[in-house]
């Protein structure tokens, strides 16, 4: 059984939330500002969970963090134990301009209240996007000021966003609304997110089996580690650099991502 009350915990939120879009975006805030996003165990060789005991065991109990398919679990199983109908969807992620639709590597959850469908997301690490009606040009702006908009296109949906580079986790970002991920509405059945999660926490060409990767939202802005590299911007300040020794990577890991790790666990990573 779900134990509503120590996520709610986790995710620093007094009280439960309401049943409609505004405690939504509410409860999604709160989770992504508590709970860091970070590919670590993929790195490590120690493979991928995505039943919902396992990922409460890691993000709840022992207080790590996770990747889409970890966050995305476990903020479903919330949705649920509240009362939202909510189910999982699959999207490509679009890291540069291509011809060539990228694979299925991303999950996050549909939501419907009174009849108006809503898309939540807990687990896109790159940046921070809000809690969104899905209606085409439908807009919203995350809390370090980029804008996010929804687009249909004849494939489905298009999520693409207008903001600093630099509240993101790197990825290179032109003028104006830049494409994220697409998706369609299509059924999405566990094994579906067996499959993808598989291909995500395995295959070489992904992204997460070769780079260290964590990252948090702050209340008005994000701060990520990508291998060695730090980048961190709240409100009008901005903090970039390379750490160059394992202690101080460490330290910024338990104190600004919460991520504990041991020296031997650094050394695995193959940082330095």
């Amino acid at each position: 059984m779900f134990d509503l009350e120590a996520y709610l915990t986790r995710v620093a939120m007094p009280a439960r939330p309401t049943l409609d879009s505004i405690g939504l975006g509410r409860l999604q805030q709160a989770h992504r500002f508590a709970i860091p996003f970070e590919d670590l165990d993929v790195v490590l060789g120690r493979g991928i969970a995505i039943d919902s005991e396992s990922v409460f065991a890691k993000l709840v109990t022992a207080r790590r963090g996770g990747y889409c398919f970890e966050h995305n679990r476990l903020f479903l199983d919330a949705l649920t134990e509240l009362g939202f109908t909510a189910r999982p969807l699959l999207a490509r992620v679009w890291y540069a301009a291509t011809d060539v639709p990228p694979p299925q590597t991303h999950t996050f959850a549909l939501v419907t209240i009174d009849g108006q469908d809503w898309i939540a997301d807990t687990g896109f690490g790159g940046s921070y996007t809000p809690v969104l009606p899905l209606a085409d040009g439908a807009e919203a702006a995350a809390p370090d000021g980029a804008s996010f908009r929804l687009e249909s296109t004849e494939q489905g949906w298009m999520l693409l966003r207008d903001g600093d580079p630099m509240t993101t986790d790197g990825r290179g970002s032109g003028e104006g609304f830049q494409p994220q991920y697409s998706f369609t509405l299509a059924t999405v059945f566990d094994a579906d997110l067996a499959l993808s999660n598989h291909w995500t926490s395995t295959a070489p060409s992904s992204r997460f089996t070769h780079t260290a990767i964590a990252s948090i939202v702050l209340p008005n802005g994000f701060a990520s580690l990508i291998g060695r590299n730090y980048r961190r911007r709240s409100g009008t300040d901005t903090t970039v650099g390379e750490i160059t020794d394992p202690r101080v990577y460490r330290i910024r890991m338990s104190l600004l991502f919460g991520i504990d790790l041991s020296v031997e666990d650094v050394a695995a990573l193959g940082l330095f």
